[in-house]
């Protein structure tokens, strides 16, 4: 099994050690020491570290393994070892932010689950390479989140659509509220500091720069210390003033526009203007470039106050325009059918008949008589157009009439009984032929025209 020295430096601090293949061997060994420089390598007597994920000018991090999990669970060891001259000032912020960024783990990491939980944080003093003298160093131990971070996934592919940073506001931003609601500031809210898992679930890293609000302003806002990465601090935090919940909104804008655009903040911004000038370079609704301009304004007061505020103003842009109530479709009635239609001819061509005979039968002038004989056909026309008369009502009606006709002699005409019915189903079957020839000569025009 190979293990990773931890003492930055070591000339060849990667170690081969064949007894560790051994499952029962790697569970009770005591310890293992690097075999260049004689660092103890089982951290807390439990942690392996495998492989060297980066390191900085405050210490470095590694992929470790935890030998009392059954499967060996992966974990992320942070040492914090500084390089350079610090002085003692200086030393000890930098060793406060560290066990600050524990603190806050164990604070948060517990209770939400897009921030990693803390498993450790110990200290451990050895001999330094330099005769008669001590080391110190600090390590933490977190969760390892088995993804890329949002830096990396932009120098693969590139810009992020307006769909992309949308996901990823409504990730972050419901963190950042429950972050804030511990009075808890981030305060270096960046690519880097944000990965997705193979599942594509995102997280929160790096609290090494957290501040807890004081009752200062309200509560609402804590001095700043001056650890930021530049670029992506607003204003108050680059000049040392007091920063806000809105100070890591404004640092989560400029991530957003990062992403977008493929291009440093640095190169984004006006500093002597106070502007930023990223629009022609991303492709993004106005909608969502107005909530990202009120998010990178320079006063702090001009901004949204809380991730809640962003959040509801995000949603808006989700709702579609109200749309005006369409009124109900008018009440349309149901077509004739082509039998309905003859049949309708027909009981018009009989009752025609008949009309006309007892019309001419009751008054003296022939014309009078067709033309009350023709207004009484018309009301029956619009009758069955309207379908009050209908289906049986055609036969009712069609025998009543030729009964009164026929048994009341004033209404024959001086014509027999079979004349009367002669005439009566000529009348009808005249209509039919007639509806029909104009039926033909209807749907022969309708093909032509």
């Amino acid at each position: 099994m190979e293990v990773f020295c931890t003492r930055l430096g070591c000339p060849r601090p990667l170690n081969n050690f064949a007894d560790l293949d051994n499952s029962a061997i790697l569970k009770t060994t005591e310890q293992k020491y690097c075999t260049c420089c004689g660092m103890p390598l089982i951290l807390q007597g439990r942690y392996l570290p495998v492989k060297l994920l980066g390191q900085g000018g405050f210490g470095a991090a590694f992929l470790a393994r935890d030998r009392y999990t059954p499967g060996m669970r992966q974990c992320v060891v942070k040492q914090f070892k500084p390089s350079g001259d610090l002085s003692a000032t200086q030393l000890m912020t930098a060793q406060t932010l560290f066990e600050r960024e524990a603190v806050a783990l164990e604070h948060l990491g517990d209770r939400h689950d897009q921030i990693p939980d803390l498993l450790a944080f110990f200290e451990l003093t050895v001999p330094s390479w330099q005769p008669n003298k001590q080391e110190r160093f600090f390590y933490l131990v977190q969760d390892f989140i088995d993804g890329e971070t949002l830096e990396a996934e932009l120098e693969s592919q590139g810009q992020f659509s307006e769909q992309q940073v949308l996901q990823i506001l409504y990730a972050i931003l419901p963190v950042l509220q429950f972050v804030h609601e511990q009075k808890t500031l981030h305060r270096d809210i960046k690519p880097s500091n944000i990965i997705r898992d193979r599942s594509g679930k995102l997280y929160l890293l790096d609290f090494g720069a957290v501040k807890q609000v004081t009752s200062q302003a309200g509560g609402t806002a804590s001095a700043s210390t001056g650890i930021y990465s530049m670029g992506f601090a607003p204003p108050e935090q680059v000049a040392g003033g007091e920063v806000y919940p809105c100070t890591d909104l404004y640092a989560l804008a400029v991530t957003v526009v990062n992403l977008l655009t493929d291009k440093k903040p640095t190169d984004l911004y006006d500093a002597g203007r106070n502007q930023w000038h990223w629009r022609m370079y991303a492709e993004v609704s106005d909608g969502l470039a107005s909530i990202l301009t009120k998010m990178l304004s320079a006063q702090p007061q001009q901004r949204y106050q809380s991730a809640a505020e962003v959040l509801a103003a995000l949603q808006q842009l989700d709702r579609p325009a109200p749309v005006p109530p369409t009124p109900p479709p008018l009440a349309r009635r149901p077509s004739f059918t082509l039998w309905e239609v003859l049949a309708g001819a027909a009981f018009s061509g009989f009752e025609g008949g008949l009309l006309l005979i007892a019309f001419s039968s009751l008054l003296p002038s022939p014309l009078i008589g067709w033309a009350i004989a023709a207004v009484i056909l018309s009301g029956l026309v619009f009758a069955l157009s309207r379908r009050w008369i209908e289906k049986i009502d055609l036969l009712i009606i069609s025998a009543i009439s030729l009964v009164v006709v026929i048994f009341i002699p004033a209404l024959q005409a001086n014509l027999s009984i079979s004349s009367i019915v002669i005439i009566a189903i000529g009348g009808g079957l005249s209509a039919v032929a007639l509806t029909a020839l104009f039926k033909i000569i209807y749907q022969l025009l309708d093909r032509i025209l």
